[in-house]
């Protein structure tokens, strides 16, 4: 087995012809059900864990032609990209498409380590049946391929009502259609001033090279004003450790995944292999959200009230300008080597507002430093406006200049 997969499919299906994604690779974490493969979620909680139905995304995947070629390596519980390998499978050509968990900002910034194209629709267009989360209501199924086009035609695919999943609104998908042609007309797209305010030149350089090339494509560049930025940071650490302290509450290694040999009785049992079943990070993680949960659940509360907020003030913004646009990463943050969580959250903070918001949001790989650096154009658009923020980047790859194998 490579290294690049915790379960290879070394016989996969060959789909009928004719079918709109026959012939279409895709790799995917391992922690989206496939029905008879290792579903372990990068975790000892999971060890051994074999997926018993297939997701919903994989049930309309196959059905459209799609040929799975196998399962990564992943950063335990989908929280980072530290061991993430899906991305290596694109970029030696064995996959066209990676599903990647997108809970902070990870299909965006795998793309953006490797110049290639990296989506989070909107919350509530994808089903997550099937899907081991840590963070249900920020995490949705993000994409990496090579071009918007794989991209597109993969979301259109994977949207719609799933009566499995009773987190989705009663809504029909947008309509994917639409976001096949480069965006028509002029569009407005704002730059957050407090966001600049956290790059250094050499970021704010290579940023302002981008949103040249995103104004020779047609846009009009505003600069916007969002004070709280700085709160995003807070609201998605509280709330989402304790949703993860909640979430991870059913690895009990009853039915399951790793169980201790030590303890005399069940309970003693079921408390050592909670603490061997988990990293460090992860365990830091989730008592941060016990914390909140057991001992000061109004910070929880207040974190949610600040969400609110920042939803609307977000939306307010974008009945003013059509998308927000913003660097993806920054140079000197790597999110594949975040070993804590405060690694982890200067890693991903230019990422943040999506999937607090709950917005839809692609990175465009445009503004590479070197060989090695792409801090990107990460747009943001309004929820459910998937389609025409895809169109945008259509039509900035039309005339893309940098990054590995994107076209």
């Amino acid at each position: 087995m490579s290294e690049t997969y915790t379960y290879r499919n070394n016989s996969p299906d060959t789909p009928a012809a004719g079918l709109p994604l026959a012939g279409t690779r895709l790799v995917v974490q391992p922690n989206i059900s496939i029905r008879g493969w290792l579903c372990n979620a990068g975790s000892r909680a999971l060890d051994g864990f074999v997926a018993l139905q297939d997701a919903t995304v994989i049930t309309r995947l196959k059905s459209a032609g799609v040929s799975l070629i196998g399962s990564s390596q992943m950063n335990e519980l989908g929280f980072g990209l530290a061991g993430e390998t899906a991305i290596q499978a694109l970029c030696r050509g064995e996959a066209d498409i990676a599903l990647v968990t997108d809970t902070m900002g990870e299909a965006r910034c795998a793309a953006a380590g490797a110049g290639l194209f990296g989506f989070k629709p909107s919350f509530g267009i994808v089903s997550r049946f099937g899907l081991i989360g840590l963070v249900p209501s920020m995490e949705c199924s993000g994409l990496v391929a090579r071009n918007p086009g794989g991209i597109i035609d993969t979301v259109a695919t994977m949207a719609g009502k799933d009566t499995n999943d009773p987190s989705m609104p009663d809504e029909a998908p947008p309509d994917f259609a639409v976001a096949r042609q480069a965006i028509k007309g002029s569009y407005s797209a704002g730059v957050v001033k407090e966001c600049l305010d956290l790059l250094n030149e050499t970021e704010v350089r290579a940023f302002r090279a981008g949103l040249a090339r995103l104004e020779a494509a047609g846009a009009e560049i505003r600069e916007v004003n969002l004070p709280d930025y700085n709160l995003f940071r807070a609201v998605h650490q509280v709330v989402a450790s304790v949703e993860a302290s909640s979430s991870a509450g059913k690895y009990d290694s009853v039915r399951y995944g790793h169980r201790s040999p030590s303890g005399k009785n069940w309970n003693e049992m079921y408390l050592s292999s909670r603490g061997e079943s988990f990293n460090s990070l992860i365990k830091t993680f989730l008592f941060q959200g016990a914390y909140f949960q057991f001992e000061d659940y109004t910070a929880f509360e207040n974190a949610c009230r600040i969400r609110n907020r920042l939803v609307q003030t977000c939306s307010d913004i974008l009945g003013k300008v059509d998308f927000l646009v913003f660097p993806t990463r920054r140079i000197d943050h790597d999110p594949a080597r975040a070993a804590t969580i405060d690694d982890i959250y200067d890693a991903f903070l230019l990422t943040l507002p999506a999937n607090v918001a709950g917005y839809p949001s692609v990175h465009v790989p445009s503004c590479a430093i070197d060989s090695k650096v792409d801090i990107g154009l990460q747009i943001m658009g309004k929820r459910r406006d998937d389609a025409r923020l895809l169109s945008v980047a259509v039509g900035l790859a039309s005339n893309k200049v940098t990054g590995g194998g994107a076209e």
